[in-house]
Parts: structure tokens; C-alpha cells; sequence
């Protein structure tokens, strides 16, 4: 045993967030291990990512093209993600750095500088852009020019991408409040509010706008619809029941992007489970253990997930359980995957991506793409796919084959 201060502490368990138990009770805690991001609570130091693995390569990343967004993650876990509309791609820094892009080129419409630190974005409605403050503030942007047009306080770090139904903007914050403002002005309209663990990920998972509900997942292992006019409670799910005898066993975090494929809505929690669930009555219709904490793709009647520990398993989406696991990476943290072509791709700690084949899960191509790691989840736009480095790299890539024809 030994004993760590309160920044320690946070230093070594890396993912988790503690300022809510360290606020409670400031004391010094004796911990007989390290406990990386994802790990398996076993007592044993962390091994590190598994080594790469040889493979006959039948696939080939090519960069369309790469630029800079300021200082990227800004070297925690932050998970900003950019966002495509139309043919513009916007993205923000963790240093205030926001850029709107053109998606084909990479050429810069406009870029801003925001004087705070920014933990979560980039949200997009009609006429606005939007990110969020580790100040609690959500700021929001002209879509067209960059400029401010409003910033407002909702009281907690704003972890996630605020999303926009172009009446209301959907804020969920890290200490339990899901919160709808309008987009005139940034007031207050509704909000509601969970109870948070006592330890939690430092993460918090979008809201996903499905007809008139807004649906989110939540600290606690449960995932709620509500009315997106009146805040209403439509359903209220639970994902995950937490189990174990300490707080770090008892996480469960709903915390990766909730998925709707064909009027089904898609949730993982953090050592709980996939479930599918209905969005109109919230009945689950299938659920398996797992543990993850990104976000989800879909394709080949398979939801395929990112597990914590490394692995990508293939979900059928009938319910009847595993298509098949791919084990190779493990503990390589992987970002959420995206879909291109035939293929399901993750990124790494270490900044690479992976393409597995949405067939079996076997191997077909690799590139790296920043030493820093990445962390966001990727996206596919057509046959490109969107990759956000740690270090602020943002790169535009395609799949081709030996010929150097591109897959889509």
C-alpha cells in the first residue's frame, strides 16, 4: 500500500473524475494499485497496450488532407469531436479554438478564438454553433461568420456536444442535468435534474434528438426520454445495475453516444451492458454485458461496440447475441467506430486506426495518424472518414484497395 494526495490520485486513475468525493471528504487514500483508463480492477499495474499485431493487409488508409485545431484535446480526457453539416466541417479546441472547414479541401471558412477552455463540442443547428465551457457556460456561435452570439451558465462542465432541434438547444452537464435553451438567447426553458454517484468517468454521453423526445443516458446506469417541448419524463430505462463491493466497482456510466438505427435506440454502459430499447415505450428488447464508454456504428445487422478492455465485438442487432469478438487490441483504449464500406473502424492510444472487416472482425488495414492518440469517436461522411487527433490533428481519410480503387 501506498499513499497518494488528491492529485495524485487523479493523475493515476486518469479516466475516473473524482472532484464530487474528493469535495465531500479531503483526506489521503491508500491505494495497492494504479488503475488506468478501462482496466479491470484485478490489483495488478497496468500491462500497457497490447502490441501490434502482423496481418496481411487487404485495405489502405489514404489522408485526403490534415490540419491543426489548436491544442486538440488539450492533454486530459477531453472528447471533442468535430461535426460535418452539409459540406462544412466544424471543429473546436480545448484551448477556445473553434474552425468551420471545408469538408472535400480542408479550407478554412473561419476560425475563432474563444477565451475559455473548452471541454465539449461541436454541436450544430441551423443557424448556430455550439461548444462547451469547463466554466459551465455553453457558447453559442454564428453558423455562418464565427462570431459570439450568446454564452449562458448552466452550472456544471458541459462534457458533451450540445444538440439543437433549431427551436431548443439540448445541454447535458457533468453533474446530472439535462437542460433545454433557447436558441435565441441561451435561457433556461426546462431542466432536470439526476442524482450523480459518488464516482463517476469524466465523460457524459450526447443527447440524441429522435422525433419530439430527447433521449440521454446518465451517470447512473439509466437512460430517460423526454418531451422536448415540456421536459416530461416519457420513459426511464435502466442500462446497468451497479455491483461490487467498492465505489470504482459500482461505476456505470451511460457515457458513449446513444445510437437509433430503424426506430431502435442503442445504449452501453461502463461495466454494465449493450442494450437495444424500443423509444416509444423504453422497453428493452435485448441487452448483454459489456463494458463501454464511446460510442457505437452500425451496419451489416451488427451494432459493434468498443470495449473498454480493447475488444470490438460484433452485436447482432436480432438479439441473438455475438456475432463475433475481435481480441487483438486489447487495451489499446479505442475510440467509439464509425462504418466505411465493409469495414468497422476504431482509433487508439497510441494514434492509430484500425480497419476491421465487418465479416468476421479480421484485420484489413492500419495507418497512424497522431503519436498523441485519439480519442473522439470517428465519423463517416459518405466514403470519408473524419479522425480527431489528441494533439489537435484533424484528418480527413479513404479506404482503397491494392488497384487504388476507394471502398464505399
Amino acid at each position: 500500500m501506498f499513499l497518494l494526495t488528491i492529485l495524485q490520485i487523479i493523475k493515476a486513475l486518469k479516466l475516473m473524475y473524482l472532484y464530487r468525493l474528493i469535495l465531500r471528504s479531503l483526506f489521503i487514500v491508500g491505494l495497492g494499485f494504479v488503475l488506468s483508463a478501462c482496466s479491470t480492477f484485478d490489483g495488478e499495474e497496468d500491462e500497457g497496450p497490447a502490441p501490434l499485431v502482423d496481418f496481411e493487409a487487404q485495405q489502405y488508409f489514404k489522408r485526403v488532407w490534415s490540419t491543426s485545431i489548436g491544442d486538440g484535446q488539450g492533454g486530459i480526457f477531453n472528447r471533442l469531436e468535430p461535426m460535418v453539416d452539409g459540406n462544412t466541417i466544424y471543429a473546436a479546441g480545448a484551448d477556445g479554438t473553434v474552425k468551420a472547414l471545408s469538408l472535400d479541401e480542408g479550407d478554412r471558412q473561419w476560425r475563432t478564438n474563444l477565451d475559455q477552455l473548452l471541454v465539449g463540442g461541436v454541436g450544430v443547428g441551423e443557424k448556430q454553433v455550439y461548444v462547451g465551457a469547463s466554466s459551465g457556460e455553453v457558447i453559442a456561435l454564428d453558423k455562418a461568420s464565427g462570431d459570439e452570439v450568446w454564452r449562458t451558465q448552466v452550472g456544471g462542465e458541459v462534457l458533451a456536444a450540445p444538440q439543437s432541434n433549431d427551436t431548443l438547444v439540448f445541454v447535458q452537464t457533468f453533474d446530472g442535468q439535462l437542460l433545454a435553451l433557447a436558441v435565441e438567447d441561451g435561457s433556461r426553458v426546462w431542466s432536470y435534474q439526476t442524482t450523480v454517484p459518488v464516482l463517476t468517468l469524466r465523460g457524459t454521453s450526447r443527447p440524441l434528438l429522435f422525433r419530439n423526445t430527447v433521449i440521454a443516458g446518465f451517470a447512473n446506469g439509466r437512460v430517460i426520454s423526454f418531451d422536448m417541448d415540456t421536459g416530461k419524463v416519457r420513459w426511464n430505462t435502466r442500462v446497468a445495475v451497479a455491483t461490487g463491493d467498492s465505489e470504482i466497482e459500482r461505476i456505470i456510466d451511460v457515457d458513449g453516444a446513444l445510437l437509433e438505427v430503424n426506430n431502435v435506440i442503442y445504449a452501453t454502459s461502463y461495466q454494465g451492458k449493450v442494450a437495444a430499447i424500443d423509444p416509444a415505450s423504453g422497453r428493452r428488447l435485448w441487452s448483454y454485458d459489456t463494458s463501454s464508454h464511446v460510442g457505437m456504428s452500425q451496419g451489416f445487422n451488427s451494432v459493434y461496440v468498443a470495449g473498454a478492455d480493447g475488444s470490438v465485438t460484433a452485436f447482432e442487432t436480432n438479439g441473438r447475441g455475438a456475432r463475433w469478438a475481435q481480441t487483438v487490441l486489447a487495451r489499446r483504449k479505442l475510440s467509439g467506430s464509425a462504418i466505411l464500406g465493409s469495414y468497422v473502424i476504431v482509433g487508439d492510444v497510441e494514434g492509430y486506426l484500425h480497419a476491421l472487416s465487418q465479416v468476421d472482425g479480421q484485420i484489413a488495414a492500419r495507418t497512424r495518424v497522431d503519436s498523441d492518440g485519439i480519442q473522439a469517436d470517428l465519423q463517416t461522411v459518405g466514403d470519408k472518414l473524419v479522425v480527431y487527433g489528441n494533439s489537435g490533428k484533424l484528418a480527413i481519410y479513404q479506404l482503397q484497395d491494392e488497384s487504388g480503387r476507394f471502398i464505399f
